[in-house]
């Protein structure tokens, strides 16, 4: 007998709004989030979020209506659960205060979303240097803002906190944006097909125009980046732009260079992937209705292809009816008429991407770092070194972890996957990113000890 009809892997806004449609079907649903409230990265905390965070904007506070529809009949919702493992038969095996369980389904859908693209640098190790959606979360759950930050990077999410930031009445000290005028131009040529997300297009030069009104100095076409830490404490972060070197001190230096799927726990199910040339990542291979080539698993929002709120809930939804129709409580008549609102309105969110994924592309040097520049944070393994091991004969991601331990630290190459494969591709080696291993989370041996008499021998 299984638990659920349903597991849904993230309470972002594509599982909250699968939760919501497949129990509307009938359905029972497990969802399950490592983190204490529903929400993901994008609604993070919107639940309990109260207007002492106006700065937030109305964008945020529009999650709420989602989390207030796990409430139905049907969820029974589980957080602070680490997804760790997936089994064949529709097995998930997760984590809570030092105990894993073994929940099963019919079908599973991940949701879990997608992770800020790794911005190595010299510097971006030290204190006081962090991811701007770092800064965001802090913004978020306790209020916390940064104060004299400057901004380094490219793409909607760095105005977007500028602009939040200058709501909040800290606006930053500076944006330092590595997108340059020829890139702006080459994606005009998107603009036509962006037209039809043109709301999106409308808010995204708002921001700009909050960023430019408050009178933030703009840094264009930066590049050179290198952080050093000052006696006090502070970040002295150089840079060129425009044929000049600049150097800003800074208590706080917030980067972004994009978003990508997250992929581990895909990659781990045995889903077949893909390699997204625009958006340099790996994404794995879904048809329209989320569905991958494993029996039984569905994929939904930035984690099947970075599209934004309005994507993910679309294609969640999509998901969700396509499993109903799986599991017979939906006819194929019924799942299509059922599915043209949010088909056309997935569609609509995506058109801007193409736009997007041009305007706004890593540079060169973040994508392939290179010298002493550290790739692996875990086990502190740098570029050179990881070129080193090319030249000595490693052609793949396995073996370059063999050689240098890169991707072997906690985070279990989450935060250097995306930077070694960068580095291959720039050698012309094979950049591939082989089948992720579980536990995809780190797990202590007693709870695996523990687990072991209830726990099948599988594959």
């Amino acid at each position: 007998m299984f638990d659920a009809d349903l597991i849904i892997v993230g309470a972002g806004p594509a599982g909250m709004a699968a939760a919501a449609t497949a129990a509307g079907g009938g359905a029972r649903v497990l969802l399950l989030d490592e983190q204490p409230e529903a929400g993901g990265q994008i609604y993070r905390n919107v639940g309990t979020s109260g207007e002492s965070k106006p700065f937030l904007g109305k964008e945020y506070f529009a999650g709420r209506p989602l989390v207030d529809d796990l409430r139905a009949t049907g969820i029974t919702s589980e957080f602070s659960a680490t997804v760790w493992r997936i089994e064949a038969g529709g097995r998930v095996v997760w984590s809570r205060d030092g105990a894993s369980t073994v929940s099963t389904a019919t079908h599973i859908l991940l949701a879990g979303g997608a992770q800020e693209r790794p911005t190595p640098f010299p510097g971006w190790t030290l204190p006081g240097v962090m991811p701007v959606g770092a800064a965001q979360i802090l913004m978020k759950t306790a209020g916390l803002l940064p104060r004299n930050a400057v901004l380094a990077g490219s793409g909607p999410l760095l105005y977007l906190v500028a602009a939040q930031m200058i709501d909040a009445g800290m606006p930053p000290q500076a944006l330092v944006e590595t997108q340059t005028l020829a890139m702006m131009l080459r994606a005009t040529r998107h603009l036509p097909r962006a037209i039809s997300a043109l709301p999106m297009l409308i808010k995204g030069l708002g921001l700009v125009r909050r960023v430019v009104a408050a009178g933030v100095p703009r840094y264009k076409g930066a590049s050179g980046f290198e952080a050093v830490q000052t006696e006090d404490g502070s970040i002295a972060f150089s840079f060129q732009a425009k044929g000049r070197e600049h150097c800003l001190v800074t208590p706080l230096l917030l980067t972004h260079q994009g978003i990508v799927p997250s992929t581990h726990i895909s990659r781990a199910c045995g889903v077949a992937h893909e390699w997204n040339t625009a958006q340099q990542a790996l994404q794995p291979k879904t048809d329209p209705w989320g569905a991958t080539n494993v029996s039984g698993i569905h994929i939904a929002g930035d984690g099947a292809g970075v599209g934004g709120a309005e994507a993910a809930q679309s294609a969640g939804r999509l998901a969700a009816l396509d499993i109903l129709h799986r599991l017979g409580r939906l006819s194929k008549a019924a799942r299509d008429r059922s599915a043209a609102s949010d088909r056309l309105a997935r569609k609509r969110a995506m058109a801007i991407r193409p736009f997007l994924d041009a305007a706004y592309a890593p540079p060169p040097q973040i994508l392939a770092p290179e010298g002493g520049t550290v790739v692996c944070r875990c086990e502190e393994v740098t570029a050179v070194e990881i070129r080193q091991a090319l030249k000595a004969g490693a052609n793949g991601p396995r073996q370059i972890k063999t050689a240098t331990r890169a991707g072997m630290g906690p985070c279990q190459g989450r935060m250097c996957d995306l930077s070694v494969r960068g580095i291959l591709a720039s050698c012309g080696a094979n950049p591939t990113a082989p089948r992720a291993r579980t536990p995809i989370k780190p797990v202590k041996l007693g709870e695996l000890a523990a687990l072991a008499p209830h726990q099948e021998t599988t594959s």
